[in-house]
């Protein structure tokens, strides 16, 4: 079905479900299954109960392989000797692998359909867990890369999995969705530390999750073997939908593509992505290290990590609801910035004795740019097409973006033997991401007027 070009304004804004159902970027845009696939969907609706287990699964596996990894961090680097700079690539190369494999998953997607390449991914997802805590320090590395390229597929096709199954419930599946996922990385966070202890090192608390992966690709192995039956060897699950490859075909993708590009709109929705996700894995790569570092133990620096990220739900569900009832956004942009800049001051004037203030500031500031990056993508576009594109744009260049963050501050710590001057760049991300938002935050259209 064509989409629906969108008001270039609107006083009322978009209602909650209008604007939740709309960030749901589908990879499959503008392709029609094959009957054989469609089939197959028809059959597994009926049952929705799988389906929901699958995304629950699925979503509690997006973001705990990488939250369980910081509290340990210092234990890991000891065992292999390694310094902050390199011991930072524990979490770079991951998104490296989540911004470079992106742009992959729809191409996925149309050759083997949704259900098999998620399987496929939560397969990646607990081989990459596994491999990390293989002897072998490149080992470590390796399975950083295939835990990227997992978490990367799992990004890309879920909000569209759920758009095309659950159309009527859309605002209720995305918050059950993003709250899973959230759930997910507290949960990974606060247990890192007594699993580590109750499994004798590090590496046996790496390696449980890749249990919880193994559950879920159990869940989808089914969905995914039906989703294909009937499908001959060779056959794509999904062509073009009628009527969509003369306005959307490859020409006309790249010529949109170079559009995107060219636009100041797009590349500060897309900077905006990339700083506050720096911000973010950076927080996942050294806060709990910050905590330690100041003579707080680890098992409490890893609760204190898990309370902001659970906190991040508040600002992940207000903040995208208040902006799209707003004509401009720049106020909000900078609302959420200045919240995650508190949190992040706070670290140089008390980080222990005010370390649960600064978690929830930086929680609720940080869950809040997020939902504002996703939903600028949503208020500055014309169409879905424009959206998807600038969706795929933004997580991109986004995440290679934010890998430079955990090295980058890994080094400036290793050089300056403290925390003083990593904390101060920051702010200074901070700062950026206030000058990006009064940007993006204006009330204008991609594809509309100029910008």
């Amino acid at each position: 079905m064509p989409p629906s070009p969108r008001p270039s304004s609107s006083e009322e804004g978009l209602s909650t479900e209008e604007l939740l159902k709309a960030e749901l970027i589908d990879a499959e845009e503008d392709l029609a299954p094959a009957p054989s696939v469609a089939a197959a969907r028809r059959r597994l609706r009926t049952h929705p109960l799988l389906l929901l287990v699958g995304i629950v699964l699925a979503s509690l596996n997006m973001r705990a392989a990488l939250a369980g990894v910081s509290p340990v961090l210092g234990e890991i680097s000891d065992d292999f000797g390694m310094t902050s700079t390199i011991s930072s690539l524990v979490t770079t190369i991951p998104l490296i692998f989540m911004g470079v494999v992106s742009p992959l998953a729809p191409k996925l997607a149309r050759r083997w359909g949704t259900e098999t390449v998620l399987l496929g991914a939560l397969l990646l997802l607990a081989g990459g867990i596994a491999l990390r805590i293989a002897p072998p320090m490149v080992a470590l590395f390796a399975g950083c890369a295939v835990v990227g390229s997992g978490i990367a597929l799992l990004n890309v096709l879920m909000p569209g999995l759920i758009k095309r199954d659950f159309p009527e419930k859309a605002a209720g599946m995305t918050a059950l969705y993003s709250t899973a996922m959230i759930l997910g990385a507290t949960v990974s966070a606060a247990a890192a530390v007594p699993l580590e202890h109750a499994l004798g090192g590090w590496r046996g608390s790496l390696v449980s999750w890749a249990l919880l992966a193994a559950l879920a690709a159990c869940v989808w192995l089914p969905q995914a073997l039906l989703s294909r039956r009937g499908v001959r060897h060779g056959q794509s699950a999904a062509v073009p939908a009628p009527g969509s490859a003369p306005a959307h075909g490859p020409a006309s993708a790249h010529g949109s593509a170079a559009r995107l590009t060219r636009s100041a709109l797009a590349w500060q929705i897309t900077l905006f992505m990339g700083s506050q996700s720096l911000i973010a894995y950076v927080t996942i790569a050294w806060l709990p290290t910050v905590f330690t570092d100041h003579g707080m133990s680890m098992a409490s620096a890893g609760l204190v990590f898990a309370f902001s990220t659970l906190v991040q739900m508040g600002g992940s569900f207000v903040v995208p609801t208040l902006a799209g009832r707003m004509r401009r956004q720049r106020l909000l942009c900078t609302t959420v910035a200045l919240f995650m800049a508190a949190g992040i001051a706070g670290l140089l004037v008390a980080p222990v004795a005010g370390a649960w203030l600064w978690a929830t500031l930086l929680g609720l500031g940080q869950g809040g740019a997020l939902g504002m990056a996703l939903t600028l993508m949503v208020l500055r576009s014309g169409d879905a097409h424009t959206a998807a594109r600038l969706s795929g744009m933004a997580q991109t260049w986004g995440y290679l973006l934010a890998a430079a963050g955990p090295v980058v501050l890994g080094a400036v710590h290793q050089v300056t033997g403290g925390w003083t001057v990593p904390i101060v760049l920051l702010l200074c991300v901070c700062a950026g991401l206030v000058l990006l938002g009064l940007g993006a935050g204006k009330d204008r259209r991609i594809g509309g007027t100029a910008h």
